[in-house]
């Protein structure tokens, strides 16, 4: 009788190479998953292992320590994002001229456009920006502040500058904070999204993200750009009396 060929026995140490090619994609979607839910200080290897189905030493084979793991998280998962909602914009560097100066309806919608898409296509964006990002102490803070556009940030307040000085933009905003409150109208109404569609469940129009999107654009243009009627015009060239006979 032939015996049944069994399989040569593994070594003991690092954990066999996975069959899934994407098996350390699908660890980082369930971290930053829990990241977003859970909290960074509050989700541990173990915890990650568990929800996708593998070991720690699974883990430890891809990344070789949590603090490794949290800064893939940043480079992979949040730093794509932020170089796409800026992609777009075109905006010059602060200390660069243009003949043509971007327009900043333009520029805001299109900023607005692509927070909202990102964080639709990713439901774990939103909370885990509100939670780890914005509020002090987040432990993703420093860790994200090192991939924030700068440049473009100046640039784009300088535009909101540059659109007062013209008339075109409400000369009561503070250009410092406009693309702070872009990401108030924007992120924390997905993030809290649970919340108030129990407020507004029956009898309301769907508040989707198309929603949140046009809902922040129309408050935006309503506050930062002035009706066409009130905006500053150039004073009127005076002609030069002549001396009288």
């Amino acid at each position: 009788m032939i015996k049944p060929t069994q399989p040569p026995a593994r070594r003991l140490g690092r954990p066999a190479r996975p069959q899934r090619a994407d098996s350390r994609d699908a660890m980082l979607d369930v971290a930053t998953a829990l990241f977003a839910s859970q909290g960074v200080a509050a989700t541990t290897i173990a915890h990650i292992a568990r929800r996708t189905e593998v070991t720690p030493a699974m883990v430890h084979y891809y990344f070789k320590n949590r603090e490794q793991l949290i800064d893939v998280v940043v480079t992979e998962r949040l730093a794509p994002v932020i170089a796409f909602v800026w992609a777009p914009a075109a905006l010059p560097r602060a200390d660069a001229s243009s003949a043509t100066p971007p327009d900043p309806r333009t520029v805001v919608a299109q900023v607005v456009t692509r927070i909202v898409q990102c964080a639709a296509e990713r439901p774990w964006l939103a909370p885990l920006w509100m939670r780890e990002v914005v509020n002090e102490g987040g432990q993703l803070r420093e860790k994200v502040f090192r991939y924030l556009p700068v440049d473009h940030l100046h640039a784009f307040a300088a535009m909101i500058a540059t659109g007062q000085r013209s008339g075109t933009v409400n000369p009561g905003i503070e250009p410092r904070l406009v693309f702070l409150s872009i990401l108030g109208m924007t992120l924390l109404p997905m993030a809290t999204s649970a919340l108030w569609r129990r407020i507004w469940a029956e009898g309301a129009t769907a508040l989707d993200t198309d929603a949140i999107a046009a809902h922040a654009v129309a408050m935006l243009s309503g506050g930062l750009f002035p009706p066409a009627s009130s905006r500053r015009r150039p004073a009127a060239r005076r002609t030069p009396q002549r001396p009288g006979p």
